[in-house]
């Protein structure tokens, strides 16, 4: 049985592919829904998500395009694959919030989507632990054909 390479997606992305439903991350929300990309993610993970869907900022964006949170976390929880904490690895981000994505992805050899700048200026750091970080505007990293193999 063949499974794919696992992937980490900060609650920026997330948004993208389930609340704004951005063009450019639909190679993300169709390889999801294709069951082609392995999405792991933490129970902090999903409370964050939580949190940020009730900003007063927010509200707006669900009531435009006919959601609510509930529906938005439904998706996180049909799609996420739920895993334990990682541990914190050598290399601190310059925002403590985005900490738990990236030791997750050097645990697990994720790649790791993110728009924060704080992960992006990391990628040549944790490159040397196997871990490819892109944006949902680098094609590289969220074409489903050039995501990193799946594992035999």
């Amino acid at each position: 049985m063949t499974t794919a390479a696992p992937l980490v997606l900060d609650t920026n992305i997330v948004l993208d592919v389930f609340l704004f439903a951005d063009v450019v991350s639909q190679p993300v929300r169709d390889g999801l829904a294709q069951g082609r990309l392995d999405w792991i993610a933490t129970p902090h993970m999903r409370n964050e998500l939580e949190r940020v869907l009730a900003y007063a900022q927010i509200q707006p964006r669900l009531a435009f395009y006919g959601l609510d949170a509930a529906t938005v976390l439904a998706a996180f929880d049909r799609h996420a694959r739920i895993v334990e904490p990682a541990p914190k690895i050598g290399f601190s981000c310059k925002d403590p919030d985005d900490q738990v994505f990236i030791d997750l992805a050097a645990a697990h050899g994720a790649q790791l989507l993110s728009k924060d700048r704080a992960v992006l200026c990391m990628r040549k750091r944790l490159a040397g632990l196997g871990v490819v970080i892109g944006t949902a505007l680098d094609s590289t990293a969220v074409d489903p054909a050039v995501l990193q193999p799946a594992k035999a």
